[in-house]
């Protein structure tokens, strides 16, 4: 009996290995205005019709982790249930010194910095909570970035499955295959989230990846 017993756990063990999850809580992290909040607003919109957050060309618009549950997104016959969670921008130095060059004012300019600091420590506690990530690359930068280095590096060590997703694909000068190269063990998938280029097939590489 008991050795019944054992072989039907080793069965359940294996039965599980095979059954693909159907719902998944994926971050989306990268450097400040590499498009995350464009990103998931493209995601949750093309499956609700609603957005997130507010994208802005000013860095650190985004200072807050936000969540958006139950997404159910669809690509070539597949799908999977997301909850969506889009981070502030991770950077190894927030000065506020660099809002003030942007026109705002100093006593507004310290208070964002020390809410943006407060977001990437936020968005790192998260890490412990995630079923996946999307590393989302500005396509016009160079990928060999402290911060890109460092994410890559933080994701492998925990054996977080990973997506880098390579945005701006619309601008002229944009390239994936610097990316490509430089995080060879790696999925990248080039898409433009403003514009909705290729969407559907990171829909499809999420939804076999991350179920």
């Amino acid at each position: 009996m008991a050795l019944i017993a054992r072989l039907k756990g080793s069965l359940s063990k294996i039965k599980a290995l095979f059954i693909r999850r159907k719902k998944a809580r994926i971050g989306i992290y990268g450097p400040p205005n590499a498009g995350k909040t464009t990103l998931a607003n493209r995601i949750v919109s093309d499956f609700t019709g609603e957005t997130m957050g507010v994208a802005s060309h000013v860095p650190h618009e985004t200072r807050r982790v936000k969540k958006r549950e139950g997404v159910t997104i669809r690509g070539n016959g597949a799908s999977i249930t997301l909850d969506v969670i889009d981070t502030p921008g991770l950077a190894t130095r927030i000065d506020f010194h660099d809002f003030m060059q942007m026109g705002i004012p100093e006593d507004e300019a310290r208070r964002r910095a020390k809410e943006a600091t407060e977001g990437v420590i936020e968005a790192i506690k998260w890490m412990d909570n995630l079923d996946g990530v999307l590393l989302v690359m500005d396509a016009m930068e160079d990928p060999y970035t402290q911060v890109n280095v460092t994410v890559v590096g933080n994701m492998e060590a925990r054996h977080l499955p990973m997506l880098i997703v390579v945005n701006k694909m619309d601008l002229d000068g944009a390239s994936v295959d610097r990316i490509k190269g430089a995080f060879p063990q790696h999925t990248v998938v080039p898409i433009s989230a403003l514009n909705g280029t290729n969407m559907e097939l990171l829909y499809e590489t999420i939804a076999h990846r991350f179920g």
